[in-house]
């Protein structure tokens, strides 16, 4: 990346790792929903929570387990197979995610802002992980993994929801004052993150193609 300085280029390389480790964690973890114990008081409270959130979380979390799957390029080219299976898995996943998401944020006890945040959060990974899709159909290589690498940045949202939930939990910050600006804050930066990430690996060659 010439445009990056090599401190930028490390610090990336470290998040991403520090990404998958925190995603597979948060993902085991919200296997629990599958067998209804240690769920959030405010969470179990939603008007849509039965029925609705086992299957969210269930495909949220698998689409982090197998996400990073997708971006080992050793994989990609020994055993192409594999990676159309893993994208089969990931896709229904974030499909799956993203539609039992949206009556989940409709019904959320925290308000119509944090509603609409997770509405937007769900349009979007639905919409960015469809247009990868897209995009390999017609043989569209490098838009379909600048696509794929935007939907990946929403499917982590999960985490940086948590990890903004245990810091206002430290500041003490009331938890209906908090979570309506972390419905946006999980999911927004992220995705200026990965464009950031995106133009610099354009510029270098990395992906030639446009979005």
């Amino acid at each position: 990346m010439p445009f990056a300085t090599p401190v930028a280029t490390r610090a990336w390389t470290i998040a991403k790792r520090i990404a998958v480790v925190l995603g597979s964690a948060v993902a085991i973890l919200s296997y629990r929903y599958l067998f209804g114990f240690g769920v959030p008081q405010t969470v179990s409270a939603n008007r849509y929570f039965i029925g609705w959130a086992v299957l969210h979380a269930a495909s949220a979390a698998t689409a982090l387990l197998v996400g990073p799957l997708q971006f080992v390029a050793r994989l990609r080219r020994s055993r192409p197979g594999m990676h159309r299976a893993v994208g089969v898995i990931y896709v229904s996943a974030c499909l799956a995610g993203g539609l039992s998401a949206l009556p989940l944020a409709i019904g959320s006890v925290a308000g119509q802002l944090a509603s609409a945040g997770f509405i937007g959060l769900a349009t979007a990974w639905m919409a960015t992980t469809l247009i990868a899709l897209q995009r390999i159909r017609r043989g569209e290589i490098a838009a379909h993994r600048r696509w794929m690498t935007r939907s990946f940045a929403l499917t982590l949202s999960a985490v940086t929801l948590r990890l903004y939930l245990f810091v206002s939990g430290v500041l003490k910050i009331d938890y209906f004052s908090a979570y309506p600006i972390i419905a946006w804050a999980c999911w927004l930066p992220n995705l200026l993150a990965v464009e950031w990430y995106l133009r610099l690996s354009s510029r270098s060659g990395r992906i030639r193609q446009a979005p």
